[in-house]
């Protein structure tokens, strides 16, 4: 019985690590109640609907341009550190911006709320894995995407409660002990190995780091803007070029750059970012879909939405129960594959509300084996001691894809719909055709996806 003791002490510990990390993490993805928030904001602030973006791009621009940069901060000083601080940051940001009494005191605090974020996912994935031996890192990237899953599935849904019951600041009070209780559990957590005291940090890298991701995401935020979003896109292409050259010759580089020389790990990216893209279809235009259904409750519309997530849900085990028979970039054909087969669907069953669920459960299915997948592949290529910098990048990708895909695919959309209403059509089939076209679009880029994917299996090690 003495013997089995510590393994049963260590099993506890880290099934309350899990927890912690799970529950820390969970206020990012519950950031999706917000979306149903606007039209509240909107009438709370007295907006214009225009200006309700930029509650969106204040938050993704600040949490995108700082990820690695956080990242490269939690491998110094420890991943547990910076997880306690963004769990506590949030709580504040939350409250900041439930007591918003402007529109931009809230849009300050949105900020705010952003670097909380960046904190918390820029060392999420190194805390899960740092509990699993190994050989079983892809289990526990498995289980937080999972987390993610779940806190896309939940927010639609508590978010419209929330709001029919307290008003538009409810989204954001209710998730500050949500954080505060994730930061107090996270107090066990254990710290994986950080580089040395004495390492240096990259401040000039840093700063062009921040300043060209932040362009970057500004200029793919503009799709009506053409202008702004081209200076803005050279302004991070620019930016970016100067990055390299300053990691190139930094001591300590924010991050080593060696291994995007590889054409199998620069793939792995590009890979990442369009499949997001493609997925983004989702959110972009199934509630409008929902919304021209004959006779389907409004009831009804957050339980289909929760699809798309709770295929995520389903498909992060999954890939980490396959990871050690499956290779990762196997996964991540597959899972790209799966995404393909399920955006197919929504374009040919829009009409049909269980057809449509099924179609999305199945793109979210794939979306989650990709993931779990594709963070295998960055946790293998980047050294362990920087695992906080692998677990960021991983996001950015995400990120970079969502915002993309919010810019591209509504270009897209609109001109699909436009073409159609020039040739003669009405106004409901000119939806129709566009909404059919645009995911049958991301079908085939999601094919592209698992095609790449598929092609680099024979370099597991690139």
């Amino acid at each position: 019985m003495n013997e089995s003791a510590p393994p049963q002490r260590a099993i506890a510990a880290a099934r309350w690590g899990i927890g912690a990390v799970l529950l820390g993490t969970l206020v990012v993805p519950l950031d999706s109640a917000v979306n149903i928030d606007f039209p509240a904001i909107t009438h709370h602030f007295a907006l214009a609907i225009p200006q309700i973006r930029w509650i969106v791009i204040s938050y993704t621009l600040t949490s995108a341009s700082l990820l690695l940069v956080f990242g490269r901060i939690a491998d110094m000083i420890g991943h547990r550190r910076v997880f306690l601080i963004g769990t506590g940051w949030s709580a504040g940001a939350f409250l900041l911006c439930a007591l918003a009494p402007s529109y931009p005191a809230l849009l300050a605090a949105r900020i705010l709320q952003g670097i909380g974020a960046g904190l918390v996912m820029s060392c999420g994935p190194a805390l899960i894995t740092a509990l699993y031996p190994e050989h079983r890192r892809a289990r526990a990237l498995g289980i937080y995407t999972l987390g993610f899953g779940l806190g896309g599935m939940l927010g639609p849904v508590l978010g419209g409660l929330l709001i029919a019951r307290f008003g538009w600041s409810a989204v954001f009070w209710a998730r500050a002990p949500i954080a505060a209780m994730g930061g107090l559990a996270g107090l066990v957590l254990p710290d994986p190995p950080r580089a040395s005291g004495d390492e240096g940090f990259d401040w000039a890298g840093a700063v062009l780091l921040v300043g060209a991701i932040a362009a970057l995401v500004l200029g793919l935020d503009q799709p009506d803007r053409p202008v702004l979003a081209g200076i803005a896109v050279l302004g991070a292409a620019g930016g970016f070029a100067a990055f390299g050259r300053q990691e190139r010759r930094a001591r300590h580089p924010i991050i080593d750059l060696a291994p995007f020389r590889r054409p199998g790990f620069a793939a792995a990216n590009l890979a990442s970012i369009l499949l997001n893209l493609a997925g983004f279809t989702v959110l972009l235009l199934v509630p409008f879909q929902l919304a021209r259904l004959p006779g389907l409750p409004g009831a009804l519309w957050g339980v289909l939405l929760a699809a798309s997530p709770a295929g995520v849900m389903a498909g992060g085990p999954l890939a980490g129960r396959l990871a050690g028979r499956v290779s990762a970039r196997g996964l991540m054909a597959a899972g790209a594959g799966l995404s393909a087969v399920g955006l197919a669907g929504v374009a040919l069953m829009a009409r049909v509300p269980f057809g449509l669920a099924v179609a999305m459960a199945v793109q979210g299915v794939g979306l989650g084996v990709f993931q779990v997948a594709y963070f295998d592949v960055l946790a293998g290529a980047i050294p362990r001691r920087d695992r906080g910098v692998a677990g960021s990048l991983g996001m950015l990708t995400r990120t970079f894809g969502l915002v993309a895909g919010a810019s591209l695919l509504t270009r897209l959309f609109q001109a699909l719909r436009g073409a159609a209403v020039a040739g003669g059509g009405t106004a409901a089939f000119a939806f129709a055709s566009g909404f059919r076209v645009t995911f049958l679009a991301a079908a085939a880029l999601a094919l592209g996806v698992a095609a790449i994917a598929w092609v680099g299996r024979g370099g597991e090690g690139s």
